[in-house]
């Protein structure tokens, strides 16, 4: 999620010059941002936006249920294999450190506090706590991908990573004592996601954008949303937020582990359809996949003003036109939230360099550094 994804790809060929002269200033490799990345990251964001936008249309309307259910099924999953992809290089050191600290910790503490007043303030829950162990609303992934990423390091020596953090996800559901803090929970369901991203190479990426993977990309698709419409009435959605245990979603002690083999087989497949739909060369809106991060923190202000506002109460909002305005709405919003001028304003609070904070032998990051 944090907007600095690269790709380092040399300019030059030449044998190494030494450091400081300009032949050598022009061998050395110039980081580019990867188009099809920022292409996904944006796409993904925007489809996190209409999804809450369809959050309270949901009650009465089958079919945005179902439409809500299969956004759901993949939208997460594919930032956090993105986020798990770029964070294969991450190993511990100084540099990596103060950058996740920077670019995770800080706006997880300015966001999560942020949220628990506006929250006061629009009286849902005037006598909240501002705690850091308690992530509100959309802040949980930030949490999550703190304690994912400093992991790392472990998934690199274990011989069946991926089959590993199925277990532990599938381990998870059956607890419900682990409770809410940091959201664990979630933490944990979600970890074989970040497991695969980091376990993927480009070559993987470059299968799904082949063109027979877009064509096939359709029927599955098409599928996916027949399925979703008629499972509706018949299942609990909430297995794709994977937030609670088995016992909270009122199931049977079983339905855990294999609900949780189940979402990570469908959402793995919608997430391939989808990055084979995400165009691999720069499109007008590739550049504000770089602010993907303000606008996932920030268009969640405007999507609680929204519900406690009273925007949804007008009767045709609930009708088709209204979940299609809401959906397009949404759309704008997140991406004048994308921009490069409000990236620009909320930098001390998303980017923040925080040099004072630092050892400064210490902490320059490694060349080829990226982050998702």
């Amino acid at each position: 999620m944090s907007d600095t994804v690269t790709t380092a790809r040399p300019v030059a060929e030449a044998t190494r010059a030494p450091r400081g002269t300009e032949q050598g200033a022009a061998a050395r490799p110039v980081r580019q941002r990867d188009a099809f990345f920022d292409n996904a990251k944006y796409l993904a964001i925007v489809l996190v936006a209409v999804g809450h936008a369809w959050e309270p249309l949901r009650p009465g309307s089958r079919a945005v249920t179902a439409l809500y259910m299969v956004v759901y099924a993949f939208h997460m999953p594919a930032f956090i294999i993105v986020s798990g992809y770029f964070s294969r290089t991450f190993d511990g050191s100084p540099g990596r450190l103060k950058r996740l600290v920077t670019g995770v910790a800080v706006p997880y503490v300015v966001f999560e506090t942020a949220y628990t007043l506006f929250t006061r303030w629009t009286s849902q829950d005037p006598d909240r706590p501002v705690s850091l162990l308690d992530p509100l609303y959309l802040t949980w992934f930030l949490a999550a991908l703190f304690v994912w990423r400093l992991t790392t390091p472990l998934w690199r020596h274990v011989r069946w990573p991926l089959p590993t953090a199925l277990v532990v996800a599938m381990l998870a559901t059956l607890s419900p004592s682990i409770g809410h803090d940091l959201d664990l929970q979630r933490t944990l369901q979600f970890l074989p996601y970040f497991v695969l991203g980091l376990l993927l190479r480009p070559e993987h990426f470059r299968l799904v954008r082949r063109r027979g993977a877009r064509i096939l990309a359709v029927p599955v698709a098409v599928c996916a949303l027949g399925v979703a419409y008629w499972a509706v009435p018949r299942m609990n959605y909430a297995w794709f937020f994977h937030a609670d245990s088995a016992p909270e979603l009122a199931a049977p002690y079983w339905y855990g582990p294999v609900m949780t083999l189940a979402a990570f087989g469908c959402s793995a497949v919608l997430v391939a359809c989808f990055l084979a739909w995400v165009p691999g060369r720069r499109t007008w809106f590739t550049a504000l996949g770089a602010g993907t991060l303000c606008g996932y923190l920030l268009h969640g202000f405007v999507a609680q003003a929204a519900k406690y506002g009273g925007w949804y109460e007008p009767a045709w909002v609930h009708g088709p036109v209204g979940a299609l305005a809401a959906g397009l709405v949404a759309a704008v919003v997140v991406t004048a939230l994308c921009t490069t001028s409000v990236r620009r304003v909320f930098r001390c609070v998303t980017e923040p360099g925080m040099a004072w904070a630092f050892d400064r032998g210490n902490t320059a990051p490694p060349r080829g550094d990226a982050r998702a």
